[in-house]
């Protein structure tokens, strides 16, 4: 599942998520070259009977902002969703939110999630955005519930270079995994 991240002079953000097919770190690479597009939530097998799927629930969203000409970040914190700006980034509004996730597979088992550390978000014009940091609030041994379901937040900072507004496009690749 995919959507598409936006930056503006007056940064709209919407960052994208990707729960692609597959399991390995390499597969999902080799798609995201191919500029393949899942229309649907994503599965990865195991010897279960029970398939894993991910489904994008919220996306991650860092509210609308100015940049000056020095350039900043913006945060999401996991954990409290709270929104926190550095540098030359000026608060224009909009609901900042943190990324929501939902796994769903065999009540009880232990899973392993994976996010890059960095994603690069590019413009029709070839400029550039980082985000940076992306972290869960998952604990370090993540179980599906009782009810074969497991629900989690996500964020990151979004780092933007002065001058650099506009609509920005990226995808945040998330790969679960049974343990």
């Amino acid at each position: 599942m995919a959507t598409d991240v936006k930056l503006r002079p007056t940064l709209g953000l919407f960052l994208a998520l990707a729960a692609p097919l597959g399991a390995s770190a390499p597969a999902l690479a080799q798609c995201l070259l191919c500029g393949k597009d899942d229309a649907g939530p994503a599965t990865a097998g195991r010897k279960a009977e029970t398939p894993l799927r991910v489904e994008v629930e919220t996306q991650l969203d860092m509210g609308r902002i100015a940049v000056g000409a020095a350039g900043g970040e913006v945060e999401i914190d996991p954990l409290t969703g709270a929104r926190r700006l550095r540098g030359s980034v000026v608060d224009l509004g909009g609901f900042a939110l943190s990324g929501v996730v939902t796994v769903s597979g065999e009540p009880g088992a232990e899973v392993r999630v994976f996010m890059p550390a960095t994603v690069d978000l590019e413009s029709g014009d070839g400029r550039t955005a980082r985000v940076v940091g992306l972290a869960t609030d998952l604990s370090p041994a993540p179980r599906l519930g009782s009810d074969g379901r497991l629900q989690f937040r996500f964020g990151g900072r979004l780092q933007v270079a002065g001058a650099s507004g506009g609509d920005y496009r990226g995808r945040i690749p998330v790969t679960v995994e049974y343990q």
